[in-house]
This record gives C-alpha cells, sequence and structure tokens, in this order.
C-alpha cells in the first residue's frame, strides 16, 4: 500500500501539560476535536466536539496475571507528539484516496508501557503498546465509558433466548437488529456487540469500534450503570469441542482466567470513536482503514473484486431447464453460463458439495467434479468460490488451501466461526495469510464486525457480521429488514466492508411479506433491492437470486451485472439513521447514486452538484407508481440531468431508487 507523507513534524500547539495534575490535551487538526487525559490515581480521558461533551473521563487500565496493572498509578516516563499528514491509496475500498492527518500523543510509563492517542477530524482512538521484553498474559482490560447524559443509543444485542450469562453470548454470529434505547434502559444481562451508536446532543453522533485486533479478544460492550458503557472480553478457551453446525464449529467447554497471552512487544487494538456533527458523516467514515496495520501483501495484483452469482439464498431453485437442479455439476454449469452472459466474475458453491458431516474439504460429493467445474468456468471468464466451515478449514488449512488453488479455484467463503476470542481472532489472520500465500481470496461469515483485516491482508475482501438478506428465507414478518437497511449504513458499515448479499428479485411489501425457503422474496421495493448496492459497500457483491428469475428481469439484471465493486470516489449526500439514506460513488467517469428509505413514503430532492460542469445523462430506477401495492412495480427513465443538479425522486414506503450518470455529448437520447 503507496503512501505519500507530506509532513512530519513535532507539534506544540496542541498540547497543553499541567506539572502538578498531569493533564495532557490533544486536539484534532481542525481543532473541533478535543482528548483530555489526566494522570492521577488513574488514567482517565475525556472527549468534547467544539461544544459538546462526548465522554465524561472515562477510566482506562490492563491487568496482567502478575498484579500488575497498567494505568494504576501510573508513573510517567516520557511523551511525545507528532502531527501526521500523509496520503493512503488503498486498491480494494470505497475510494482509491484517504486523507490521513491527525495528531498523536504517546505517554511513555514505567513498566514499559505506553498509551497512545490520535485525535481525528472524524474522531478519536486510543490503543495500549507494551514493550516487554518477556511474553505477557492479560486478564482483563477496563474500558470505562462515561457519559454526562443519559444518551439515546442505538445497539445490536448479542441474539439468543434469554441468556443467563456472558459465556453462553460469547458463541454468537454477530446479526441481530437494532434496539434503539437509552443508556439507562439496556439490559444489564446482555452483550452489545461494536458498532454501536450513541446520540448525543446538537444532533451529533458517537459511534463505538475498534480497529487493528490482531491476537487479542474483541470488545463488546455492556450496561454499567445508567450512564455508562464497560468492556468485556471473552476469556481464551481452554477446551475447545467440534460440534454445531453439521459438525463445523468449534465450541468452548472451559475457559482460561485470561483473555489474552501476547508477545512482550506489541500494540494492542485501537479502540475507536467516531464522531459526526451529522448523520450523513458517518457513512463516509474512514477511520477502521486508517487505524489499520498496512498490507503484508507485496503484490495485491491478483485479488480481483467482482460479483457472484450465489445459488445458496434461491435455493439452487432454477426452472425452465432440461436436467434437475440441485447441488451437481449441471446447475452450476447453468449459473457459470448466467454469470458468463452476463460479465459476472464468480460463483459460489455453498455449502454442500463436501461431504457432510465430515469436515473434511477433500471429500466432495459424487454429484461436483470440482475440477471440471473450474475449467468449465475459466472458458468462461467465470471463476470458482468454495464455501468452507470454520472447523474444516481449521483442521487441514494448508492442504486444503494449496490442492484447491493448484486447481483454479479463486476463494474461499468460511463460515461459523462465530466466535472473537483470541484464538478466533488468531484464526482469522492465519487463515488470511495462508490464503494469500495460494493467492487466494477470502469471504469471512459467521464472522465479527470487520476491524481493518481487510487492509493488512487485502485478500480477505469481505465480511458478513450483518443481519443479511439470508434472514428473510426463515424471519416473521415481525423483523423490520427495511429500517434496518436504513440503519447499517450508518453503523456496521462504518466498520468495513459487509456481504448483505441482496438482489432479490421476488419483493413484498410489509403486509404481503412472508418467509418461504425455497423461493424467498426480500421486504421493500425492487428499487430498494437495486439502491443496496449503490449504498452497500461490498468489494465481493452477491446476486442472490435464481438466474432463472434474473433472465426475466433484464434491465435489472444488465444494471446489477455492469455495477462496479470497488470504488474511486465516495459521497455521503444526505440520510437520518433508520430513516433514509443516500450514497453517490464513482469509478473512472461514472457516478452511481442511491437512495433507501425505511416504510414510509419520501419525496427526496438529491443534489448533484458534485458532478461539476458538463452535461450529464441519467439512467434512473424509481418506484413505480404501485409500487406501494406490489413492490415489484419499477420505472426505468433516461433523461439529461437538470442544470440546477437537483433531482427530484419520490421513495414509495420500503422503497429506494438507483441511478447511473455518465458524461452526455448533447445528442439525443437513447
Amino acid at each position: 500500500m503507496l503512501m505519500k507523507t507530506l509532513f512530519l513534524s513535532i507539534l506544540s500547539f496542541f498540547l497543553v501539560a499541567s506539572i502538578a495534575a498531569e493533564s495532557y490535551v490533544l486536539k484534532s487538526p481542525d481543532g473541533k476535536i478535543s482528548v483530555n487525559v489526566k494522570i492521577e490515581d488513574k488514567i482517565r480521558f475525556s472527549v468534547n466536539h467544539e461544544q459538546t461533551e462526548v465522554m465524561s473521563p472515562s477510566t482506562i487500565s490492563m491487568t496482567l496475571a502478575d498484579g500488575t496493572v497498567w494505568g494504576q498509578k501510573a508513573k510517567l516516563t516520557g511523551k511525545k507528539t507528532k502531527s501526521i499528514n500523509e496520503t493512503l491509496y488503498p486498491q480494494i475500498y470505497k475510494k482509491n484516496e484517504i486523507g490521513n492527518s491527525y495528531n498523536e500523543l504517546i505517554l511513555n510509563f514505567k513498566g514499559n508501557y505506553s498509551l497512545i492517542f490520535r485525535a481525528f477530524n472524524q474522531g478519536v482512538a486510543y490503543r495500549f503498546s507494551s514493550s516487554n521484553k518477556d511474553s505477557i498474559t492479560v486478564t482483563n482490560e477496563e474500558v470505562n465509558l462515561q457519559f454526562g447524559n443519559d444518551y439515546s443509543t442505538i445497539v445490536p444485542y448479542v441474539r439468543g433466548d434469554n441468556p443467563k450469562t456472558f459465556e453462553q453470548q460469547f458463541f454468537n454470529s454477530f446479526e441481530n437488529t437494532y434496539t434503539h434505547a437509552s443508556i439507562s434502559q439496556l439490559e444489564p444481562n446482555r452483550l452489545m456487540f461494536l458498532p454501536l451508536v450513541v446520540e448525543l446532543n446538537d444532533g451529533k453522533k458517537l459511534c463505538i469500534t475498534e480497529s487493528d485486533l490482531e491476537s487479542y479478544p474483541g470488545l463488546y460492550l455492556n450496561k454499567a450503570t445508567d450512564l455508562a458503557l464497560r468492556g468485556v472480553f471473552a476469556p481464551h478457551p481452554k477446551k475447545i469441542k467440534q460440534g454445531g453446525h453439521n459438525m463445523l464449529q468449534g465450541i468452548v467447554t472451559e475457559r482460561e482466567n485470561f483473555i489474552a497471552k501476547c508477545k512482550g512487544t506489541r500494540n494492542f487494538p485501537w479502540r475507536v470513536f467516531a464522531i459526526s456533527s451529522s448523520d450523513k458523516e458517518l457513512m463516509n467514515n474512514d477511520l477502521v482503514y486508517q487505524l489499520a496495520t498496512p498490507s503484508r501483501i507485496e503484490n495485491t495484483s491478483w485479488i480481483k473484486p467482482g460479483k457472484v452469482a450465489w445459488e445458496w439464498w434461491n435455493d439452487w431453485n432454477v426452472y425452465d431447464v432440461d436436467f434437475k437442479s440441485g447441488i451437481n455439476n449441471p446447475t452450476y454449469k447453468y449459473y457459470i453460463d448466467f454469470a458468463s452472459k452476463h460479465g459476472i466474475e464468480y460463483i459460489i458453491l455453498d455449502e454442500g458439495w463436501a461431504v457432510n458431516l465430515k469436515a473434511d474439504l477433500l471429500q466432495v460429493v459424487p454429484e461436483i467434479d470440482i475440477q471440471e467445474l473450474v475449467s468449465y468456468g475459466k472458458a468462461r471468464n467465470v471463476g470458482i468460490i468454495l464455501w468452507a466451515g470454520y472447523m474444516a478449514v481449521e483442521r487441514d488449512m494448508e492442504n486444503v488451501f494449496k490442492t484447491y488453488s493448484d486447481m483454479g479455484v479463486k476463494g474461499f467463503k468460511v463460515d461459523f466461526m462465530d466466535r472473537d476470542d483470541q484464538a478466533m481472532v488468531d484464526f482469522y489472520y492465519r487463515c488470511a495469510e495462508t490464503a494469500a500465500k495460494y493467492h487466494l481470496m477470502i469471504d469471512f461469515h459467521g464472522a465479527y464486525k470487520p476491524t481493518g483485516l481487510n487492509r493488512t491482508y487485502p485478500n480477505v475482501i469481505n465480511f458478513e457480521g450483518v443481519h443479511g438478506l439470508e434472514q428473510l428465507k426463515w424471519s416473521p414478518a415481525s423483523v423490520d429488514m427495511v429500517k434496518y437497511d436504513v440503519t447499517i449504513p450508518f453503523i456496521r458499515m462504518l466498520a468495513g466492508p459487509m456481504d448483505y448479499t441482496q438482489g432479490a428479485m421476488r419483493n413484498a411489501t410489509k403486509e404481503n411479506y412472508r418467509p418461504i425457503n425455497s423461493e424467498p422474496m426480500s421486504q421493500g421495493t425492487r428499487c430498494h433491492q437495486l439502491a443496496e448496492y449503490v449504498i452497500f459497500e461490498s468489494p465481493l457483491n452477491m446476486l442472490c437470486d435464481s438466474p432463472s428469475n434474473y433472465d426475466r428481469e433484464p434491465e435489472c439484471t444488465d444494471f446489477i451485472s455492469n455495477i462496479p465493486t470497488v470504488w474511486d470516489e465516495t459521497q455521503a449526500l444526505d440520510g437520518k439513521i433508520g430513516q433514509y439514506a443516500v450514497i453517490a460513488r464513482r469509478k473512472n467517469d461514472v457516478w452511481y447514486v442511491g437512495g433507501l428509505t425505511n416504510w414510509d413514503k419520501r419525496d427526496l430532492t438529491v443534489d448533484l452538484s458534485f458532478l461539476g460542469d458538463g452535461t450529464y445523462e441519467i439512467e434512473l430506477f424509481r418506484d413505480g407508481i404501485n409500487a406501494d401495492r406490489a413492490a415489484r412495480d419499477f420505472k426505468r427513465e433516461i433523461f439529461l440531468v437538470p442544470y440546477n443538479r437537483q433531482l427530484s425522486v419520490t421513495l414509495m414506503p420500503g422503497g429506494g431508487f438507483a441511478a447511473k450518470v455518465i458524461k452526455s455529448d448533447g445528442l439525443p437520447l437513447r
């Protein structure tokens, strides 16, 4: 990953020290955000954004197995400050340039540890760092976030049927809709996974997550008091047995009395606090990527993002064919032919191609010949990606990856990890590194939220950790997916890309939706589905429905097939959490604009002034006049963008719009 450092200098104007109180103030480059660090009996930090208190003084510490507590009765031995103003050039991301500007404060303490704070214009972050010669064992990390008011929050609880202990909640898929409640109303027996949002005064928002999570357990939050959230970490597994879904999961039966065993010299994960003045800013925040370790892969030219024809959601349910559809080569050749016809780069063989209950990826069912499918796809410019359960990868990773890489397979969708303790986080890195060795891409499912691994190992091209469209194969109508769709762009997507798996051609109004496994439908309109290809960041992007259904919808299929999955520029145009979202993305000289609404009908005026001078033509997919009754109703129009650059569009309940904008020579429209 290339970086261009513009300047690096020692600053004094943003750091103020009081010898008596040992108080330090770090400010963001634009001066709007300030972090106050106080070293007394404990280390506390607080955050302000202009006149708004973001966080009250909050204690942070780390406790080691030998009884040492970093952050308690701390003795400062030195400090360093610096300012960075550079440009990052990601290759597989929502933009091809990131301005990486921040001020940094490093506080060094007796005991060979440090605290590092960074202040960006978009938020703040801190991490512990160790310079011990010997290895260390961490028994706990204190993350005690205090707030001055009983703020409202938007949080995803760990799912479970009346879980009584945290241990029961450490095993989870990191998928849930959001609960909107004040801090005091949060359930003290429930864990919340990240990211989550705290709604501050003056319309400002605080989004809490983490970055650079390596060889360390993930952070959960839990209600501590009516005005505080505390960090919780899964202890390190002591005993793990094979079990769970089709014997593909690792079930922890006993845990250690520590959360991590670590190298003595290392950096710990960043605790990230993204701050926005308006909701829309959260949809274009880069802090998780900026704080992650740069790429460990020198040559990334072999990593090819793209779209995927996917069979599991539509239950291999194709029709108007002369073969029995299912998990067999004729069905997958049909998917390959469809992908080739539309320029779709990949197909996935989801669960079922390997012999069930064996957790052995080299035992293939007799109906499948992978080498034949790889060769068939290669001749048609379609790559093959294979689904794999966690335990099947863990037990034979090197051999499996080498075998299928030699065969010509392009990547793996690795599923059912469902934990984020240190042992599982180590698996993610080992999987990414081994896959990179054999030029394989990885799509993590049953996965915790992204924490920047996609920067460190760009072959990790996508993550689930989202309550995606698969849920509508079985979820009752009480699950409000439409509201969720206009919430995740501000919260979950801030952490990184998400494999939501949109693209349903069977669409339903709120009244007409019902779960059907073999012929599933989406909640909301057809244009709601199309818009998600613009709104949702997803470098490996699924077409979830049956090729037979897409063939009956050529206009929508052509639009989806041609949309990029990696972008040169992203602009968040408008939005309110849980209500609506509008985003524009550019690839080369072509812009795509998408908008989503909740179940409220909404008239939007979209400002397209970012296009600049010139004449532009827009291809617009908008909700049809009857989309409130027949959700599949849509209207496709082509016209010149108005000179005032204002696009007016009506979104029906559960609706959306999607548009492609190109430079025009002013000739008559097609």
